[in-house]
């Protein structure tokens, strides 16, 4: 459980920097259930962290925070899991999920669309559809005296 959380080849976060929050949950579990701190609440301070800004470029880290503005609170990322019904489980689930969720901030962004145009046969080829298309229409209409 020392080991670190591997977001990427070169990202890293140490379990250190992540903050856990247990809860009772609601759902399944029958009696147990109001016993058991089973609901998992991750907070890992993403703008905060110092892993990150000695690993991100400045430019990456902006554009991830840009990605993650509608998911921070004060900064911060919160992940919660309750839909297992033992806390090691959920623990699991969260780990998975804010690593899916980080991986998916730091991706490079996507190429810009390099602007294309239908080839001149594409385009007679619909011109040619649009003309028989009419044709028909043409004829079923009702013969003018």
């Amino acid at each position: 459980m020392d080991d670190p959380l591997h977001v990427s080849k070169s990202v890293a976060i140490p379990r250190s920097e992540l903050q856990w929050r247990f809860s009772r949950s609601s759902g399944p579990g029958g009696q147990s259930v109001n016993t058991t701190d089973s609901r998992v609440e991750l907070r890992f301070d993403f703008a905060g962290s110092p892993t990150l800004t000695a690993v991100l470029s400045e430019a990456t880290k902006e554009r991830a925070l840009a990605r993650l503005a509608g998911r921070l609170v004060d900064g911060a990322i919160v992940i919660v899991a309750a839909e297992q019904r033992s806390q090691w489980q959920n623990r699991r689930a969260a780990e998975e999920r804010l690593v899916a969720v980080l991986a998916e901030a730091l991706a490079p962004p996507p190429r810009p669309r390099r602007p294309t145009r239908p080839s001149r046969g594409a385009v007679e080829a619909r011109l040619e559809a649009k003309r028989r298309r009419s044709q028909t229409k043409r004829q079923r209409r009702a013969p003018e005296d």
